[in-house]
């Protein structure tokens, strides 16, 4: 059978290839009346439509944003910010009538490099190496970019919270309580974890790196040197809590301990529990973030906008994609090295997870 085109369609009709790719495309420029039996024949001869790659050609933009984050889907459906990150983009994307296409960073070979293959209008880039061939490559394409909880890019929008000043608020906040023995639980690079202190400070992940910086200024600043500072891997999940229980068994355990996140926080909850200690009669705890999961068990955490955030880099990303079919250097008026940097704020919020040390 041969393939139904507008043509097809056309000749079937009696008007012109024009008309029938209005019907379509552009449905204010017919009646309803001549709209509806085009249609009506093309469903009837099997026409499924404009041919996607042909549209985008033609229109000059795919109608679809790329957001590239370190792992894979699986690797971080259990983890709420992440998700709520994804959510929050996609619907945002969603009002605007654009689709969202998810790109591993660094999981790709050499025949298929999505960022390099994809097509897309534009990208929003997750915390990522700043110097990964993957954003590489979609510098190299000249796409417009937003970039997001990482290392601001020359010439590139970019949106971080304030880590390092919820950290400072969050260590600050055990030490009003009267705690002098604190531990530091802190994110290491993929499948890699150690207990030094110096490695803490070498780590490539900004709000890591930041949050370490807010909680050893606060402490440093009260005369305090971390109880002990582990490093635990994104993945497994698990080692958090093997990790910290090794930490809390020992005969000078801290009497409390700032987690890079609340999920590292749940884990350090449950590692205490599991040796019998109770929080926050025996251990006081805080988390990062004020995810669903810190809300659920009660932490003290830090909260961040993330949703303000999410909407945010999409209401930037589509401004630059704008501009850029405009022609213009910049939105506003803006030359490359004046694009936006937001710093979004962070505060704490103290639920039931800390209290006083205990009386020993």
């Amino acid at each position: 059978m041969a393939k139904v085109t507008l043509q097809s369609i056309a000749d079937a009709v009696g008007v012109s290839r024009m008309t029938v790719s209005n019907a379509f495309s552009r449905p204010q420029k017919l009646s309803a009346e001549l709209r509806a039996r085009i249609l009506a024949t093309a469903d009837e001869m099997g026409y499924v439509g404009p041919d996607p790659a042909a549209r985008a050609l033609a229109r000059g933009r795919t109608g679809t944003v790329g957001l590239l984050w370190t792992g894979w889907l699986g690797e971080n459906a259990d983890d709420a910010v992440s998700m709520q990150m994804l959510v929050t983009v996609a619907d945002a994307l969603a009002e605007r009538g654009l689709a969202l296409t998810l790109l591993p960073a660094g999981l790709a070979g050499e025949d298929v490099v999505p960022t390099r293959d994809v097509p897309m209008d534009g990208a929003l880039v997750y915390t990522c190496e700043p110097d990964s061939p993957d954003v590489a490559w979609l510098r190299k394409r000249e796409l417009p970019l937003v970039t997001i909880d990482q290392v601001p890019l020359p010439d590139v929008a970019a949106i971080n919270v304030d880590d390092r000043g919820g950290a400072r608020a969050a260590a600050q906040h055990l030490l009003d309580l009267g705690h002098r023995r604190i531990g530091l639980v802190q994110l290491a690079p993929v499948q890699e974890d150690t207990d030094s202190a110096e490695r803490a400070q070498e780590i490539s992940n900004p709000p890591a790196t930041e949050r370490m910086s807010g909680w050893r200024e606060a402490l440093a600043a009260a005369g305090v040197e971390p109880a002990a500072v582990r490093l635990v891997p994104v993945q497994p999940r698990t080692r958090t809590f093997e990790v910290v229980r090794e930490m809390l068994d020992a005969e000078q355990r801290p009497t409390a301990l700032l987690c890079f996140s609340d999920t590292l926080a749940a884990q350090a909850v449950r590692a205490a529990e599991s040796l019998g200690l109770r929080v926050p009669d025996d251990l006081s705890v805080v988390g990062f973030d004020d995810s669903s999961v810190a809300q659920a068990l009660g932490l003290t955490t830090v909260s961040q906008p993330l949703a303000e955030k999410g909407r945010l880099a999409v209401q930037l990303l589509v401004d630059a994609i704008a501009s850029t079919r405009a022609g213009e250097q910049a939105p506003d008026g803006q030359t490359p090295d004046e694009q936006p940097r937001h710093v979004l704020p962070t505060s704490v919020v103290v639920r039931g997870s800390t209290a006083p040390p205990p009386q020993r």
